[in-house]
């Protein structure tokens, strides 16, 4: 077995009912995919799920992959702190893929946690996916500071090291997209947030990997982007796969972008 499928997920805390209090109608769309998104994972019956986050530890230079034999976390910074969550990693997994990364000169490692706790873009995905599926183990990925291409590469040393395990694995990568899509949003407007947000739902949902290399890291800062280089994990993990992608749904209506698309796996 190998990779069984992947998914671009966003992590708005307002998704979560007992947060939004009803303000996640607004993005009822969202709701509806990720639901969708959350049965489709639970019908693939992964025994590891690997998340990229945004919100994990994060480096400059260096991707935290999250230690442990498991993990906590809650919603307490979003007023929600009865929803809550115990996850176990998949341990075996986390030392085959350092190894790994090691053989490849990737700086990727579980030294220096700074916080064991589960973090908000890891929950969101995983809130959803627990109303289907909870028979798995975790694998929590932080993002860093290094360019596009080293993120592809973690992404296919991740690919390598399911198949090499023969794990049944799901991959989401978490994200939302520009941040700055309205005036009276959480980081106000700039023009190329929907500029952004238009083209990466575009080549996510045809699959059109190689054009997340096209952008550039300053047009990327200046959108408010969140999740390109999770984008860019999951393509690695996908690479010389055939697939079959299927974009979900988009919506922008607080100032932030939240895209969602499904790739299943062709089996030859």
């Amino acid at each position: 077995m190998g990779v069984l499928g992947a998914f671009m997920l966003p992590h708005p805390p307002l998704i979560v009912p007992e947060i939004g209090r009803g303000e996640e109608k607004k993005i009822q769309k969202t709701v509806d995919a990720y639901h969708a998104a959350a049965r489709k994972i639970a019908k693939l019956k992964p025994e590891t799920i690997i998340v990229c986050s945004p919100h994990s530890v994060m480096y400059a230079d260096y991707f935290h992959i999250s230690p442990g034999s498991h993990a906590q976390g809650d919603f307490g910074q979003f007023r929600a702190g009865q929803v809550k969550m115990n996850i176990p990693y998949d341990m075996e997994f986390v030392q085959e893929l350092c190894q790994r990364a090691g053989n490849r000169d990737l700086p990727a490692g579980t030294e220096g946690e700074r916080d064991s706790r589960l973090d908000h873009g890891t929950m969101v995905p995983l809130y959803f996916v627990n109303q289907y599926w909870t028979n798995y183990q975790l694998v929590r990925i932080g993002l860093s500071g290094l360019p596009f291409g080293i993120h592809f590469e973690l992404g296919m040393c991740i690919k390598d090291t399911i198949e090499a395990l023969g794990r049944k694995t799901v991959l989401i990568a978490s994200g939302d997209l520009s941040h700055r899509l309205k005036e009276d949003g959480p980081y106000g407007y700039q023009k190329e947030g929907p500029e952004y947000d238009a083209r990466i739902m575009e080549l996510m949902g045809q699959a059109d990997f190689g054009a997340l290399f096209k952008f550039s890291e300053r047009f990327c800062a200046e959108a408010g982007e969140c999740g390109h280089r999770s984008f860019t994990i999951l393509a690695g993990a996908l690479e010389g796969l055939n697939i079959q992608a299927q974009r979900l749904s988009y919506e922008g209506p607080f100032g932030v972008g939240y895209g969602i698309c499904i790739y299943e796996i062709e089996q030859n």
